[in-house]
This record gives structure tokens, C-alpha cells and sequence, in this order.
């Protein structure tokens, strides 16, 4: 995160880093040319807004230890609340919504900030970054971001799990992950039209009894069979598609 902010931060032509700090100096070394490192807090600089890009355990020890009061300070955290940060300070989160991964280029242009204050005033400093950035910037509260990375922990994390397992299956078969990559290109450009719930198909959906059982069997990994019934249950409910096999074929 903090890596990604600081390459996004230095190409925008209305923000400047004025320092990075970082517990373990090594790290910062390729851009110690570009711009003031520290590995101490004591020697933080004189700045309009303090970004802690780090982990959600973290945040309170860090805010508690930098050595001023009443500036502004801002935790990048989607699931930790902002009375984590030290209250001497004034308190903020910017919250930008993605997936980080340190060495993989990211176009922040296309990264939501979702913003959150204690003081109404600090709002335009934070919106004004956000937008210097080239993001859409969205005011939010504590249960609606709490809730945001909920959500995004569906879409993102588990969905990647999932691949994964997808990946273990073919790679069993010597089968390339790569064919099922347009698939999963499709998938996510469908629901930029059209609603999850429109956009399901498969055989939970159709309720193809035959095509699961088939599945159920070809599955050697315990694991991956549970998590394969727990998706077509939930599929099917959200469905309707047992209800309606209920219906059609009576009691039983």
C-alpha cells in the first residue's frame, strides 16, 4: 500500500512527499533519492496530512508514538475504526479500495478513496489529495466502510481462492490456467452491465443434477468438494431453484 501511494503521490502535480518513514530503512533504499527517509519517528517533518500505510494492529501504536498533537492524521485501513488512531491527533481515513500487490504496476486512476473525519473541516484536504490522484473520492462512515471491506473481502480474496482452486484442478490434469483466463475476464466485465444476480449461470443455477454429482466426483481434495456444495447450495437458494423443483415434482 504505502509503495503504491508514493509512486501515485509522486507522479500527482499537486502533492508532494515531504518524507517516508519506514521501521526498517532497507526497505525505502531504491527511493532514498527521490525523497526524505527516516527510520525514526522522532524526526518526522512538518506536513499537511500524516498517512499511516500500515497493518490494522498497528495503527494504534504507531499514531500513539509520533511525537506532535492536533495535526492531521489518516490510517488507510478499510476494516479498523478511526478512534484507533491516538486521539491527541486529528483523525482521519483514507481508504483507498483495491487490491495491492507490491510489485505489480496499478493505474491508482481507477482506485475509489473512501473518506472518512472526525472534523468536517479536514474533508477538503483529504477530497482535494484523493482527486489529485485522478480517483473518485466518496464520503463514508464507519459501518459503510467496515462494510465496503467486507464486501470486497467476497469479490476479491475468496474469488482469488477460488481461482487458485481452479488452478490446483487443471494443473492436476496438465491442463493450462490460462484457457479458463477469458472466462474470468467475461466474468468480471459482465457485471459492469448487469446485476451478480442476472449475470449467474451453471449448473447450481439450472439445478443440473447430473453435471453436480459428475463434479462432486471428479473432486479428489475433501476441501474443495465442501466448498463446491456450499456454492451450489447458496446458488440454488438464492435461486429459488430447489423451491421450484419442490413445485414441479411435488412431496416427496
Amino acid at each position: 500500500m504505502a509503495t503504491h501511494l508514493y509512486l501515485a503521490f509522486n507522479k500527482a502535480q499537486d502533492v508532494i512527499v515531504v518524507q517516508w518513514y519506514n521501521r526498517t530503512l532497507a526497505e525505502l533504499a531504491p527511493y532514498k533519492n527521490e525523497v526524505d527517509v527516516t527510520d525514526n519517528l522522532d524526526d518526522l517533518k512538518l506536513a499537511d496530512l500524516y498517512i499511516l500505510a500500515v497493518s490494522d494492529d498497528a495503527i494504534s501504536d504507531v499514531s500513539s508514538k509520533m511525537p506532535f498533537s492536533n495535526r492531521l492524521v489518516a490510517h488507510t485501513s478499510g476494516s479498523a475504526s478511526i478512534h484507533d488512531l491516538d486521539k491527541k491527533h486529528a483523525r482521519a481515513v483514507f481508504y483507498p479500495l483495491q487490491s495491492f500487490s507490491k510489485n505489480l504496476e496499478l493505474d491508482f486512476t481507477t482506485v475509489p478513496i473512501c473518506l472518512e473525519v472526525l472534523e468536517k473541516s479536514n474533508m477538503k484536504l483529504l477530497k482535494t489529495i484523493g482527486q489529485a490522484l485522478g480517483c473518485a473520492t466518496y464520503r463514508i462512515n464507519t459501518e459503510q466502510r467496515q462494510t465496503l471491506h467486507l464486501s470486497a473481502v467476497f469479490v476479491n480474496n475468496f474469488t482469488n481462492q477460488l481461482y487458485r482452486i481452479a488452478h490446483e484442478i487443471s494443473d492436476a490434469k496438465s491442463i493450462n490456467f490460462d484457457i479458463l483466463k477469458p472466462l474470468i475476464q467475461e466474468t468480471a466485465r459482465k457485471v459492469q452491465e448487469l446485476s451478480p444476480y442476472m449475470a449467474q449461470t451453471g449448473p447450481a443455477k439450472r439445478n443440473d443434477k447430473k453435471t453436480i454429482k459428475r463434479h462432486l466426483k471428479q473432486l479428489e481434495n475433501e476441501d474443495h468438494k465442501a466448498i463446491y456444495k456450499l456454492l451450489t447450495a447458496s446458488i440454488q437458494k438464492t435461486h429459488g431453484v430447489l423451491n421450484k423443483d419442490y413445485k414441479k415434482h411435488g412431496r416427496r
